[in-house]
């Protein structure tokens, strides 16, 4: 997906996305044919009810015979007990195969999403991901479900129906049929429109996701300069448009409906009227009639069924355009062909060669502008620089969630891009300024570092991050739920979380956002004094903002507009880098 998703996608002009669905049917095209031989089953039972109708009234009424009429009626009953019978298991088999197939979709869409690489999201955004993953899915899961039970049943009693209304009468199913094109067109012609109405709305829903993701994500932001009212009239109006593009999908749909139905019953009705007379003329008996007036109902009634599940099978094929969109966007980070394979425990060496990269979202503003730099195994090397310096993207690149542009990046002498990004990343730690928790236990929260890891480990590693005391004494210690983000703890308790993980995780390569700076005395003794456990025995890349963690770097770089301006030790800095002396004086105060 290398264009920005708007929620003005194209719109599709086919059913043709529907195929998609196939690959996730085959696996269970067991149940699949046990469906349609009760669909076959079912409805070989209903056409024979107007049969068994016939008889009563032909064989039965009219020859006065009341054996005859107890014989056909039995015969009428075995056939509804039949047609019940196989309608239920059809049903139940139809729509379990509807339930798994959309959970596949579901798990296959997900597993897709988590692998992309940042610049997918950064053209697309989370609330229109998960209205993906939930709006569109249901519609997917009605159509190849409950919907497409009901289709199946329709077509299938339409054209039985058809086949039987010329074995009963050749003439009067030629009249009838005379009447299918006004049937037909209205379904195609306002069919084209329910599609295209179904999409914009449910790019309207997915607009109002969207929003409703984004503030509740910052729900603090919006509440701190009291802006509630302006996101409540926000909601309101994405609300509101959704429910417009709703409405005119729905009433085109009523429409359609409607149109099907008079035109339908219209036809029955005309049909009706010349068979009637016919049995007044002698040349077709009462039980011929009813028989007829039996089909005609059954081809009316699943034409209408048609009709109105064709705005529905028109939904999910939009839905299932946009979840196909998903299932075929390939990162753009990806493993080679021929991936090198590294050794258990890597030295740590670190080499940007020449190195050049532009976000994608910023074509135009170099990050990094052939950046230099070479690291020593075991080497601590901190980082300054101004805002938009390139600091954080050196990291970004080293992790390989985007590739140079220019130049290429090295580990113990082997380029990143010829290794598997999981290889890659397996051998790096990363602690983050912002510390990100999941809505799970403690003890789950640090076992992200290394999910193999046994209770013993973790404890170890939450002691080795000054993270034990506060953790026991949580209200359940280690299994204490930690809320969503975390939102139970401090942010020097998130923070020593973090470093828990990386000390569980235990990489040879440990990058830092140093995550000391917005934190009080204590809370920064602490975290730091764990930061210093974790650093030992490790390349560490240090993006630094206190000057405790610069003097007791081997190494600073100064950073400026992508390049490297100045390198050297705190002091020697001091003296000889202007920019580094003014950043200092900024950053670290009255510490200098």
């Amino acid at each position: 997906m290398a264009e920005p998703q708007s929620s003005e996608r194209p719109r599709g002009t086919s059913l043709k996305p529907l195929r998609t669905l196939v690959p996730f049917v085959r696996p269970y095209r067991g149940r699949l044919a046990g469906a349609l031989l009760a669909l076959l089953i079912a409805s070989a039972a209903m056409l024979s009810l107007p049969v068994a109708l016939r008889f009563v009234i032909d064989n039965g009424f009219i020859a006065n015979d009341p054996a005859m009429v107890n014989r056909y009626f039995g015969w009428f009953f075995v056939a509804a007990m039949m047609f019940g019978g196989f309608a239920a298991l059809r049903f139940y088999l139809v729509t379990w195969l509807g339930e798994r197939v959309v959970a596949d979709i579901r798990d296959a869409v997900y597993r897709r999403v988590i692998r992309m690489d940042p610049a997918f999201f950064e053209i697309t955004r989370t609330g229109e991901v998960l209205s993906r993953l939930t709006t569109d899915t249901t519609l997917v899961q009605s159509i190849s479900g409950v919907s497409l039970s009901i289709a199946l049943r329709a077509s299938i009693n339409l054209l039985g129906g058809l086949v039987m209304l010329m074995l009963t009468s050749t003439l009067m199913t030629a009249y009838f049929l005379l009447g299918v094109p006004l049937v037909i067109a209205p379904i195609i012609i306002v069919g084209r429109r329910i599609r295209r109405l179904s999409r914009t709305a449910q790019d309207r829903v997915a607009d109002t996701s969207g929003l409703a993701g984004e503030t509740l994500n910052a729900m603090q932001t919006v509440q701190a300069f009291t802006l509630e009212s302006l996101q409540s009239e926000r909601f309101s109006d994405a609300v509101a448009a959704s429910f417009q593009a709703a409405v005119r999908r729905i009433r085109t749909r009523a429409g359609l409906t409607a149109i099907g139905i008079i035109f339908v019953f219209g036809a029955i009705t005309v049909i009706l009227w010349a068979g009637s007379r016919a049995v007044l003329a002698g040349t077709m008996t009462g039980g011929q009639l009813a028989q007829f007036l039996m089909y005609s109902v059954f081809v009316g009634s699943s034409s209408a069924a048609l009709s109105e599940l064709w705005g529905e099978i028109q939904r999910g094929a939009g839905a299932m355009e946009r979840l196909t969109e998903l299932l075929n966007a390939e990162p753009s980070i990806r493993a080679p062909e021929r991936p090198v394979s590294l050794p258990a425990k890597l030295r740590g060496e670190i080499h940007f060669e020449r190195v050049a990269f532009r976000y994608p979202s910023r074509p135009d503003t170099p990050a990094l502008d052939a950046f230099d730099l070479h690291v020593q195994p075991g080497e601590t090397l901190a980082i300054v620089g101004p805002s938009g310096a390139g600091k954080s993207t050196s990291f970004q690149l080293l992790l390989r969630f985007y590739d140079p542009l220019e130049g290429r990046i090295l580990i113990d002498g082997v380029d990143v891009a010829r290794m598997r990004p999981t290889d890659l990343r397996r051998q790096i730690g990363l602690v983050p300024q912002e510390t990100v928790l999941f809505g799970e236990t403690a003890l789950e929260n640090i076992r992200y570092g290394n999910p193999e890891a046994s209770d013993a480990d973790v404890r170890r590693a939450a002691r080795a991050a000054a993270a034990d005391a506060f953790i026991t004494a949580l209200p359940e210690g280690y299994d204490t739920f930690l809320g969503e983000r975390g939102m139970r703890l401090s942010g020097g308790q998130r923070q020593r979380i973090a470093i828990a993980r990386a000390i569980l995780k235990d990489p040879p390569i440990l990058l830092l956002d140093e995550a000391t700076s917005s934190l009080d005395a204590e809370s920064e003794r602490l975290v730091q004094g764990a930061l210093e456990h974790l650093m030992h025995g490790r390349t560490t890349m240090v993006i630094a903002h206190r000057l405790a963690t610069v003097k007791q770097v081997d190494r600073i770089v100064v950073m400026d507009h992508g390049r490297i301006v100045a390198t050297g030790r705190h002091e020697e800095l001091v003296a000889s880098s202007a920019l580094y002396a003014r950043l200092a004086a900024l950053q670290f105060g009255d510490d200098l």
